[in-house]
């Protein structure tokens, strides 16, 4: 089945010749090809920060960690936690940093909402150093045939 392509939409954009030369080397060094898709690119950015993405906007992403296994309870905790989220986690992977420092990465998806509750769970747990939240949209395909894997859809 053929993928419909995004109607594009041009507008103009005014900005100081300075701006616009140091947008030019940003480009250069970032090795975009053209203007547009550094702007689309920028949009997006702005788009997924805090209070840019909607509670229910159905969302992919990871959840990176960073914490002290020797802290009392804590990988029991977050292995329970884990098991609350299980239709939020696809995958995990877990990497001893020292003797006593983990980083752990949860590949998650659904409502963004539901994946900053898990993230804010991760956080305040006495022992855990660092918790983030990366998500890009996920596209939504209406009318589009189901995913062979639709299985594993969020429930």
């Amino acid at each position: 089945m053929p993928v419909e392509k995004d109607i594009l939409t041009r507008f103009g954009v005014s900005m100081p010749e300075e701006l616009v030369k140091q947008f030019d080397l940003y480009l250069t060094e970032q090795g975009y090809t053209n203007r547009s898709e550094a702007i689309r690119d920028l949009v997006r950015r702005v788009l997924l920060e805090p209070g840019g993405l909607q509670a229910d906007r159905p969302v992919a992403g990871t959840i990176v960690m960073v914490y002290d296994h020797h802290v009392s309870d804590l990988p029991l905790t977050l292995i329970e936690l884990q098991h609350d989220y299980h239709h939020q986690i696809i995958s995990t992977m877990h990497v001893h940093l020292n003797h006593h420092q983990c980083l752990e990465i949860l590949v998650v998806r659904g409502q963004h909402a539901k994946l900053r509750e898990l993230k804010q769970r991760i956080q305040v747990l006495k022992g855990v150093y660092y918790a983030e939240l990366s998500v890009t949209f996920l596209e939504q395909h209406d009318g589009a045939a189901e995913h062979e894997h639709s299985a594993h859809k969020d429930g």
